[in-house]
């Protein structure tokens, strides 16, 4: 069997993957300004540094909303298309070892996706997710770079921007800690320090997905969430997610991959066919 190449199409960035003989190798993301340079640039880019040669390649699979303007072969190789909610499961699957989870896809918002076996199903989603954190970060930080503003962060104190249910009793209440947050931004002030800002907004975005990722799970016995997408890159996740999982109950986890996972799984839903 020749490689397969999975590639997840955004608006601006494209992640490439290459799957032989059921192992991932050179993951690989390129931005661009528009779908199809972020694309041709990731693939030609992607040949090139792996000295893959076009003979090799048996497939290529495309996936992700910039993926609906490419309606012509690349580089003379012939493309399917693979639905993204699939290829969320399918990579999260893969790289998590796990077959009973919800897929928490952290991009410019968040979707959900329950997987119980081969059964794999978009159950929603919220409107709040990186272009959260890049949107409110321009309008308070006057930046929207997302390295920056978690650079920031790291020399900010939560006790400075958020309530804690410490902060409004004297003992834990009934399944809240004293570190439990009781309301977002509601100790923040006028002179609020930017790294303050910074760790609020970042904590806002993190807490709210896992809430509301653990409310999609009401009424099931899932209890694992895999976590994929750009923002699971940033450093809070390893502060936010392990309190959560003390909060509720559950596991978060972050596979290897996670930034790769639906480009991992477009590969593989080939192979699945």
């Amino acid at each position: 069997m020749g490689i397969v190449i999975g590639i997840d199409v955004g608006i601006s960035t494209t992640k490439i993957v290459g799957l032989r003989n059921g192992k991932v190798f050179s993951p690989l993301r390129i931005t661009a300004a528009d779908p199809v340079t972020s694309l041709y640039g990731a693939f030609g880019k992607y040949l090139y540094d792996n000295k893959v040669e076009l003979a090799d390649i048996e497939r290529v699979m495309l996936t992700g909303v910039g993926s609906a303007y490419i309606d012509k072969p690349i580089y003379g190789l012939s493309t399917e298309k693979a639905d993204e909610f699939l290829c969320d499961g399918l990579g999260a699957k893969f790289e998590s070892g796990l077959d009973h989870i919800i897929v928490v896809s952290i991009g410019t918002g968040t979707s959900l996706v329950r997987c119980d076996g081969d059964d794999i199903r978009h159950i929603g989603g919220i409107g709040i997710g990186g272009g959260t954190l890049s949107g409110l970060s321009r309008i308070m930080l006057q930046t929207s770079d997302i390295r920056a503003v978690s650079a920031l962060a790291m020399h900010g104190d939560i006790k400075n921007v958020n309530l804690l249910i410490g902060d409004i009793s004297t003992h834990p209440l009934p399944g809240l800690p004293m570190e439990a947050t009781a309301s977002i931004f509601a100790n923040a002030h006028t002179n609020t320090s930017r790294e303050d800002i910074a760790l609020g907004l970042i904590h806002m975005v993190l807490q709210t997905v896992g809430s509301a990722s653990v409310l999609s799970a009401l009424n099931t016995d899932i209890k694992d969430f895999v976590m994929i997408g750009n923002l699971t890159l940033l450093p809070q996740c390893r502060e936010v997610f392990p309190n959560l999982e003390r909060l509720y109950g559950v596991h978060f986890r972050i596979p290897k991959y996670s930034e790769f996972c639906t480009a991992i799984g477009a590969a593989l839903s080939y192979q699945k066919k």
